[in-house]
C-alpha cells in the first residue's frame, strides 16, 4: 500500500473520531440526530421517492454539518479567549446564524416533501 493512500486510510479515521466525539459531546448534535432518526423513520412511513430521499439527506447532512462547524467555530473562539468579549460574542452569534439558516432550510424542505402527503 502506498503512502498516500495510508495517509487518507489515517484520515478516515481522524474524522470518525471527530465525527464520534461530536455526537457524544454536544448536546445539539445530539438534537439533531434525534430529528434526523425521526425523519428518517417518516420518510419510510411516507414512503418517499427518490428525490425526496436526496433533498431529506441532504437536508439533514446540511445542518449537522453547519452544527458541527459551528461547535468548531465556539469551541476555537473560548480556546482563544476564554473570557466574555464583545467580538467573540459576534462571531459565534453569526457561525449561529448559520446553523439557523441550515435549519430553516431544511424545515422547508421537510414541509414541502411532506405536506403534500398528509393532505
Amino acid at each position: 500500500m502506498n503512502d498516500f493512500v495510508r495517509k487518507r486510510i489515517r484520515s478516515i479515521g481522524y474524522a470518525s473520531k471527530g465525527a464520534y466525539l461530536l455526537l457524544k459531546s454536544e448536546p445539539s448534535i445530539q438534537v439533531q440526530a434525534g430529528i434526523a432518526v425521526i425523519m428518517t423513520i417518516l420518510g419510510f412511513l411516507f414512503e418517499l421517492n427518490t428525490t425526496e430521499w436526496c433533498l431529506q439527506i441532504l437536508s439533514i447532512t446540511t445542518v449537522m454539518t453547519a452544527e458541527g462547524l459551528n461547535t468548531a467555530v465556539e469551541k476555537t473562539a473560548d480556546f482563544i479567549h476564554p473570557g466574555k468579549h464583545r467580538k467573540i460574542g459576534f462571531i459565534k452569534d453569526i457561525a449561529a446564524g448559520a446553523v439557523f439558516i441550515t435549519a430553516f432550510g431544511a424545515v422547508l424542505v421537510g414541509l414541502l416533501i411532506y405536506i403534500p402527503k398528509i393532505f
